[in-house]
Parts: C-alpha cells; sequence; structure tokens
C-alpha cells in the first residue's frame, strides 16, 4: 500500500495557473503508474491525467488537453499536475492515485488505481 499526499490547491482567478504536487510513501513509488481525478460538487469523480511508471508516457482527458501537464520526479517519489490557463469549470477537489499492478501503462478508470490521496481543493473564479 503506498500513502499519497496532495498538496498545492487554492484559490485561482482564471487564466491563473496552479501546480498540484502528490508527494508518495511506503511501497516502491517509481514502479506504478499515476493518475490525476478531479470531483466536482454533485458530479462524479473525473479522470484528469495518468503518466505511465517512467513518467515517458501520459494521457489526458480532452478537456484539458494542452493546458494540463503531469511529471514525475521518482527520485523524490512525487507526482506534479502543472494546471495553466484555468477555467472556472476545473473547480474541484483533485486527487491523486496510485495505479493497483506495477510497471503498467496509463490508466483511466478509477478502479484500475488502488490507492487514494485525501484530495485538494482547486478553486477558479471567474
Amino acid at each position: 500500500q503506498v500513502q499519497l499526499v496532495e498538496s498545492g490547491g487554492g484559490l485561482v482567478q482564471a487564466g491563473g495557473s496552479l501546480r498540484l504536487s502528490c508527494a508518495a510513501s511506503g511501497r516502491t513509488f517509481r514502479s506504478y503508474a499515476m493518475g490525476w481525478f478531479r470531483q466536482a460538487p454533485g458530479k462524479e469523480r473525473e479522470f484528469v491525467g495518468g503518466i505511465n511508471w517512467n513518467g515517458g508516457s501520459t494521457y489526458y482527458t480532452d478537456s484539458v488537453k494542452g493546458r494540463f501537464t503531469i511529471s514525475r520526479d521518482n527520485a523524490k517519489d512525487t507526482v506534479y499536475l502543472q494546471m495553466n490557463s484555468l477555467k472556472f469549470e476545473d473547480t474541484a477537489l483533485y486527487y491523486c492515485a496510485a495505479a493497483r499492478n506495477p510497471w503498467g501503462t496509463t490508466y483511466t478508470d478509477p478502479a484500475d488505481f488502488g490507492s487514494w490521496g485525501q484530495g485538494t481543493q482547486v478553486t477558479v473564479s471567474s
């Protein structure tokens, strides 16, 4: 089991930027694909983007392509979500998650992730 702690959320004006971090501890972080999800009030949890175990492959939902970038630093056991050109509709609680199985590619289904952080709130004012 890996423990995940997100940070970096906050209040930002539309058009602004934030960088979320997700620090991992526990099992070997570097062997697992990671994902970012978000959940707005009254809505289901939504896949935002993912990165494979070595950072060589990333995948994003259409609504954030070209604006969000996922990266990871396996030496620091941390994955990042750089969010630029933020929109009001990006407002949500953002979660990072670690895949259930090692050495995988990018996953999009929440069921493929076995460990979740507690979330960090991102609020974009219009």
